[in-house]
């Protein structure tokens, strides 16, 4: 019988695996401060001690969620993949399959540690795990999302207007992960299934074609 990757991993792997995904739990959901380091070694069922052998201090650990939250962002888009596009017909396909991918990761694979509400917990701390995230994940895929949009629309990747406009994209992809709650209250639902995961990446993905459509300067 083949091993699960869990099963092929040592258990100090799998610890500190487990430590990760309880601290990006509970930080998220109590903040860092109000988090203690029983409640996390409680929650990943191991010792306090596992985590200064892991991370060397709470605050370790806090920044090497950031790590490993980076590490999670880039899987799911390289599974769609980000190459260098040449037509704007490339450019939106690579768009439309990293908003699939990044959706379905959100609301379907995250399992218990929500590295959404980890972030806005750091962001309203300010804390360094921001850093980590920003500068190993979101700026340099940013600043590949906008190549693409030059391509795909003619406006100038590092234009404020560029940069604007896939942090906005982006935005309306993460709205249905912080509103999560209130979109299924509204549509009457009782959880994400793939169905309806599949109903908003169709209107994500609606909304990106009539995007680019509006901004495609002429001549583009």
């Amino acid at each position: 019988m083949p091993q699960s990757p869990e099963d092929s991993t040592s258990p100090s792997e799998q610890t500190r695996k487990a430590l990760l995904d309880a601290a990006i739990t509970l930080f998220g959901r109590e903040g860092f401060r109000g988090t203690s380091t029983r409640a996390i070694a409680q929650a990943a069922e191991t010792n306090v001690a596992s985590i200064a052998y892991h991370f060397g201090s709470k605050e370790g650990l806090r920044i090497a969620c950031g790590a490993a939250i980076a590490e999670r962002i880039a899987e799911v888009v390289g599974r769609a993949g980000v190459p260098e596009v040449e037509t704007p017909e490339q450019a939106l396909k690579v768009f439309e399959a990293v908003i699939a991918a990044f959706v379905h990761f959100l609301l379907l694979e995250q399992g218990r540690s929500d590295f959404v509400a980890f972030m806005m917990r750091e962001l309203a701390e300010d804390g360094p795990a921001v850093e980590e995230v920003y500068r190993a994940a979101i700026e340099p895929r940013h600043r590949a999302f906008c190549r693409m949009w030059e391509v795909a629309t003619g406006w100038p990747a590092e234009s404020e207007r560029t940069r604007l406009t896939v942090f906005s994209l982006i935005g309306q992809v993460l709205y249905f992960r912080i509103g999560q709650n209130v979109v299924q209250r509204r549509m009457d639902w009782d959880g994400m299934d793939e169905a309806r995961v599949r109903q908003i990446t169709e209107v994500l993905v609606a909304n990106l074609r009539a995007s680019f459509a509006a901004n495609r300067r002429p001549g583009s």
